[in-house]
């Protein structure tokens, strides 16, 4: 798939986020639009993964850590044909499997998340057994920049070099806001780089709503044999919406009647541009 491509298909996505949030009065929507992208080039230009083939003890994996923006990787998994798009019309109503977190109740789901701090731990245990199997599969980990000062991320990171898991890559959404604030002034974790660094991993920093540098980085993988690779990438929550991008009360916030017109329309004018680009 091409960049041009990529670029539509992000925006798209971006309008499906909206609309089953919107329709379902529920869900995270600044962290979904600034994740998206990432979502967008793994699943459509990284990832070994399939509907057909989710079973196979060889396909990639990909654990979504910060499993509240799970509306994200709805619409990827549906535009993925894991299963169809209509039933997100049933998102956080009663008996719906598809829900506020992650769970293995739904197609391409590989593990339940929301307790942040547990994605990463997972993964490494994933990234593990791959090399103790003599697997070539590889382990994608989204995180939350807010979710970092759990400890079990640190023990997680200090694992995964021990073992030398080149076959790991970590994903830190770096919008720099949390539910209750920006990251730097609820708990600093910065420098994060220099700290995984210590702990023995190669880090590479990209802007992540840029489709050509992600795929770019994603290609360079391992970025060092022997190591795990972490990807700070640079976003901004609410991305695509210019009333939402970098305000904190779109963290869970459901756009009214008026406001998800407007995002609709920003959106189209945006689709319409990328069509002739």
């Amino acid at each position: 798939m091409t960049e041009k491509e990529l670029a539509i298909k992000s925006i798209n996505y971006r309008k499906n986020i909206l609309k089953y949030i919107y329709t379902a009065k529920a869900g995270h929507t600044g962290g979904s639009l600034s994740c998206l992208d990432i979502l967008n080039v793994l699943y459509n230009h990284v990832l070994r993964v399939s509907p057909q083939d989710f079973t196979s003890p060889n396909r990639d994996r990909y654990i979504q850590s910060k499993g509240h923006t799970v509306e994200a990787l709805y619409v990827v998994l549906a535009d993925k044909g894991f299963f169809p798009e209509s039933d997100l019309e049933t998102l956080c109503k009663y008996k719906s499997h598809y829900i506020g977190h992650p769970t293995r109740t739904v197609h391409g789901v590989e593990q339940n998340t929301g307790a942040l701090g547990h994605g990463l731990p997972l993964s490494v245990g994933t990234a593990l057994a791959g090399k103790m199997d003599d697997r070539d599969y590889r382990v994608f980990t989204l995180l939350g920049d807010g979710e970092l000062p759990e400890g079990s991320n640190w023990e997680a990171a200090l694992t995964a070099a021990h073992y030398k898991l080149d076959n790991l890559c970590a994903i830190i959404d770096h919008n720099k806001l949390q539910i209750s604030g920006r990251t730097s002034e609820v708990c600093n974790t910065d420098p994060i780089d220099a700290k995984f660094e210590s702990f023995g991993w190669v880090v590479k920093h990209v802007d992540g709503h840029d489709i050509k540098a992600l795929m770019e980085v994603f290609d360079s993988l391992p970025f060092e044999k022997d190591k795990p690779s972490l990807v700070i990438a640079h976003t901004i929550k609410g991305k695509g919406v210019s009333y939402m991008e970098d305000v904190l009360k779109w963290h869970h916030g459901v756009p009214s009647a008026d406001e998800y017109g407007r995002a609709v329309k920003e959106l189209d004018d945006a689709l319409a541009v990328a069509y002739i680009e």
